[in-house]
């Protein structure tokens, strides 16, 4: 009998390694979790939650913006729209949580309500009672990044989870952090709540995943139709609270030293994991850079396994539930002495940009990955304006991009910032993993939709081969 802890059970990728585990004959589990309800990140506060707020601006966005239609923008209720989040969060929330507590009625579970602690490399302790496990799976998922910025500790700051729970927005507002957390919250945060938002960005352009025409396509439509000045090129020095409770940003700017006052100051600065209070100052344990494998190992200690947002790698939700089904699957492998195998995902992401009416998807290479691994390729683009269809459902901005192998027409990745977006990227993970050739993916017949932009690429792509 082998015994498997699960440190944060409730999480996504802790839920997936205790599906995978529960049912095995010759396993003994142990799932701890101290959530308060419970349930997760992405249900409660991430990709869940953030979509339900942003579809309530988004649909106010579309109509003011729609010179088909006269009158007033109508607003947004954030009471109603903090209640329904919290309606249904919660109801998912409980979803998991009895999922997971309900394990605890097989042979060989046993469900723990409390913070677990290392006393040393093989025990934990929780609360009154230590578990002696043969492996660990840490599956602490992440907590708010605050940066170490002189002055953040004198002014009142407000995070993603804020946002969230809003029913009031100032009038002035500047915002740290440009990642896809910001992307997706700053035109929230102007459209509900009528917010004037100046964001400090590093560089020329956001969306560092994504070729340069693609960020420069959301920034046009950010600074276009919504109250957002983007401050580009320019990083944080200091900050101090203003004498009538707002703050002052110092910045150093492309034209030299500046500064920006606001009612409010957003970190929308990322995530870190969440280890501090697990102990493994008891351990062999030292997170940092390379500390996991991608076997989902821990390099110190190879009965500790770490996957999701805990171990730093990929923070992402689709993300963490493949490494929880690795790390069950690798529990067992090495628990029978076989070789482990090693998780490497397709780069897979959606951001949900312009309040979801424009969102940005990347499945496989971009350009410039593909130039950076030496990857043989041709590109092709195309903007949304060139299909009647965008044009027709009053969302006719950004473009995509795809990359294909010159000698087979493999298809290597894809990128789009365009109305559905997001939806397609399914299809063209499937076109990327299965190493679809896209001379044979042209003109199947379909009724028009939104994805005539794919096959306006694979005929771009094709001629651009045989040409």
């Amino acid at each position: 009998m082998v015994h498997v802890a699960v440190i944060g059970a409730y999480g996504s990728a802790g839920a997936a390694v205790a599906g995978e585990l529960a049912d095995e004959p010759d396993v003994e589990l142990t799932l701890v979790d101290d959530g308060d309800p419970g349930g997760g990140l992405c249900i409660l506060r991430g990709c869940m939650p953030s979509k339900e707020v942003l579809s309530a601006a988004a649909h106010r966005y579309r109509a003011r913006v729609d010179d088909r239609l006269v009158g007033a923008p109508p607003d947004v209720d954030l009471e109603a729209v903090v209640e329904r989040k919290d309606d249904h969060t919660l109801d998912w929330a409980a979803h998991r949580r009895a999922g997971v507590e309900g394990y605890a009625e097989r042979d060989d579970v046993t469900f723990l309500r409390g913070t677990a602690r290392f006393v040393d490399g093989h025990t934990l302790a929780v609360g009154d009672r230590t578990v002696e496990p043969d492996y660990v799976v840490v599956a602490t998922g992440s907590s708010v990044n605050v940066p170490d910025l002189p002055g953040i500790e004198d002014v009142d700051y407000l995070t993603s989870a804020d946002v969230l729970d809003a029913t009031a927005f100032p009038d002035s507002a500047v915002v740290m952090g440009f990642g896809y957390i910001g992307m997706e919250l700053v035109p929230y945060v102007a459209e509900a709540g009528g917010t004037d938002v100046t964001v400090v960005e590093h560089d020329e352009r956001p969306l560092d995943e994504a070729d340069p025409a693609f960020g420069d396509a959301l920034l046009d439509v950010y600074e276009r139709d919504f109250t957002v000045d983007v401050r580009r090129n320019s990083y944080e020095q200091r900050v101090e609270p203003t004498a009538d409770g707002g703050v002052r940003l110092h910045l150093d700017g492309p034209d030299g030293a500046e500064t920006v006052e606001a009612e409010a100051l957003y970190l929308f600065t990322g995530r870190t994991p969440t280890l501090a209070g697990l102990g493994l100052e008891n351990t062999p344990l030292s997170p940092g850079e390379g500390w996991v494998e991608p076997t989902l190992q821990a390099r110190d200690a190879p009965h500790v396994f770490v996957p999701g947002d805990a171990n730093g790698r990929e923070q992402i939700l689709h993300v963490a539930k493949e490494e929880g089904f690795t790390t069950a699957e690798n529990v067992l492998r090495h628990a029978r002495g076989e070789d482990l195998v090693e998780y490497h995902p397709t780069h897979h992401h959606v951001v949900f940009a312009g309040l979801g009416v424009y969102p940005y998807a990347r499945v496989g290479h971009s350009v410039a990955s593909a130039e950076a691994a030496g990857v043989d390729h041709v590109a092709v683009s195309r903007r949304a304006a060139d299909d009647g269809v965008f044009k027709s459902k009053d969302a006719a901005d950004g473009l995509a991009t795809l990359v294909v192998d010159p000698d087979d027409g493999t298809v290597l990745g894809w990128q789009g910032l365009h109305y559905h977006a997001d939806v397609m990227a399914k299809t063209m993970q499937v076109a990327v993993e299965m190493g679809l050739d896209a001379r044979a993916l042209p003109d199947r017949a379909y009724h028009p939709t939104t994805p005539e932009i794919l096959d306006g690429l694979f005929r771009a792509a094709v001629e651009e081969l045989e040409g």
